[in-house]
């Protein structure tokens, strides 16, 4: 598989917030209806809220192809919450998220975090599980009007060490 992880550059914002609508509207449907869809989607940061967003002390990594166009981004913010983790439809099940995940973690385990928490879609869910995430509860919540679902999940981490293949 042709892609490499690095951290992320005000030049890739707009292609995110591409690939955050696609994510929700292709990979989510499986999970949700029409109308929590539409609600999720809406909420797709804008490429300055991206930029912005990368100064406040949180980590984003992103998966890219070898013409450095994302396929995958994941926010590691310093108290070990996972904020945004998504990944371009035609690469889901492909490896990409996992590997972006590996190195998320391996920046987790860098900053001598003990734990991660994430907001899981169903989607999801089950990949988290499968990373040792254990669901702690479904949140139900209201989204301009429309009912929708996620899990609250963490993971303890435990002392390692090793380098990361990307860079600092």
């Amino acid at each position: 598989m042709d892609m490499r992880i690095r951290d992320f550059a005000a030049g890739d914002a707009p292609l995110l917030t591409e690939l955050y609508r696609r994510s929700v509207t292709e990979l989510a449907s499986r999970h949700y209806g029409p109308a929590q869809i539409a609600a999720w989607a809406a909420l797709a940061p804008t490429a300055a809220r991206f930029v912005e967003l990368a100064g406040d002390g949180r980590r984003r990594l992103v998966a890219v192809d070898r013409s450095d166009r994302p396929l995958a981004f994941a926010d590691l913010e310093p108290d070990g919450h996972i904020h945004f983790f998504y990944c371009a439809p035609e690469r889901a099940g492909t490896g990409t998220a996992a590997r972006l995940y590996a190195a998320l973690e391996e920046v987790a385990r860098q900053w001598g975090l003990s734990r991660l928490h994430v907001e899981a879609s169903e989607a999801a869910r089950r990949f988290f599980e499968k990373r040792g995430f254990a669901v702690t509860a479904r949140r139900d919540f209201d989204l301009g009007g429309v009912a929708i679902h996620n899990y609250a999940a963490e993971k303890a981490l435990a002392e390692s060490g090793g380098a990361a293949n990307f860079p600092a």
